[in-house]
């Protein structure tokens, strides 16, 4: 025990800097390339914070795991929205301003989210992820990144270049991540192996929540330094990236059951928690955000038999 707790210590301190390193990378990546901070947030900091998902869940998934593969997947998409996105609503609703020019492109992105959701939840309702559904998720992820790339908006520019040291910072940013992260959770896991829980709501909450970390940590990062666009960014591209790359490609590889229909609704709805959060302004933002937050406390308190 005392391992797992010591590796959890480690993980955490790495998944900090990693996150205030890789943040302060795409400020600067988004300066060089006259792009927004919202769409760095929704393709390069998305991909990278996701990483953690896809090694787990096709690890999962290949090794005849499918409940921790598609929980995680599932959980994961759900804490981004109703754990972190309501946590940097709550600690700065101000910067979630949609009129603020460092977050353009966030309403485009939040409908991109939730038509990735809704592809997703129609795919697996049937109960079984197919190699053609596999594909189609593939596609409507290209889809989506084509769409987003040619009608990129640049923004407010940004002064924070630093030649070849941001892509240092954001590959050096994204290797801290996802080592944290692979620490952190394995030994959640291992703790919760040794109590017995079953395995979809290890993959729902502890596997969810700790591959989230790093949504986590470079969101509130990102939101403490102003970068409203690379927080909301980076939430909403990393859902599009689990569904329909992450859950795409194991499907291609390996048929992936889905038997939690309830579950598909749930994630459903706290993803539809995005447009109000994202979108009502500075006064209502932090109490819709305390109820979303809520409201997950409580879904979870359920799907793990407390009430």
């Amino acid at each position: 025990m005392f391992i797992e707790v010591a590796l959890f210590i480690v993980g955490m301190i790495l998944l900090i800097k990693g996150a205030d390193l890789f943040v302060g990378g795409g400020r600067g990546l988004a300066s060089r390339f006259s792009i927004s901070p919202a769409l760095i947030g929704f393709t390069v900091v998305a991909f990278g914070t996701s990483l953690p998902e896809f090694v787990v869940s096709a690890n999962a998934a290949l090794t005849g795991s499918p409940g921790i593969a598609t929980g995680n997947i599932i959980g994961s998409n759900i804490a981004n929205i109703a754990l972190v996105l309501a946590i940097c609503g709550i600690l700065n609703p101000a910067i979630l301003n949609p009129r603020d020019p460092k977050n353009s492109g966030i309403g485009k992105q939040t409908g991109l989210m939730l038509g990735g959701t809704a592809l997703f939840c129609i795919l697996a309702w049937s109960g079984t992820l197919s190699m053609g559904s596999g594909i189609i998720l593939l596609i409507g992820f290209i889809l989506i990144l084509r769409s987003l790339w040619d009608g990129r908006e640049t923004g407010e520019e940004i002064q924070t270049r630093r030649g070849y040291l941001d892509y240092i910072l954001t590959g050096g940013g994204i290797a801290a991540v996802i080592i944290g992260a692979h620490l952190v959770v394995t030994s959640a896991i291992g703790i919760a192996v040794a109590l017995e829980i079953p395995a979809f709501i290890i993959g729902m909450t502890i596997v969810a929540v700790g591959t989230s970390l790093p949504e986590l940590a470079t969101s509130i990062v990102a939101i403490t330094k102003g970068q409203g666009g690379i927080s909301v960014g980076n939430l909403l591209g990393s859902n599009i990236f689990n569904l329909l790359f992450v859950m795409g490609i194991i499907a291609i590889i390996t048929p992936i059951p889905l038997d939690e229909r309830g579950d598909l609704l749930m994630m459903a709805l706290f993803s539809l928690a995005a447009v109000p959060i994202t979108m009502a302004g500075e006064k209502l933002t932090r109490p819709i955000s305390v109820a979303v937050l809520i409201g997950y406390f409580v879904y979870i308190s359920h799907l793990t038999g407390i009430f």
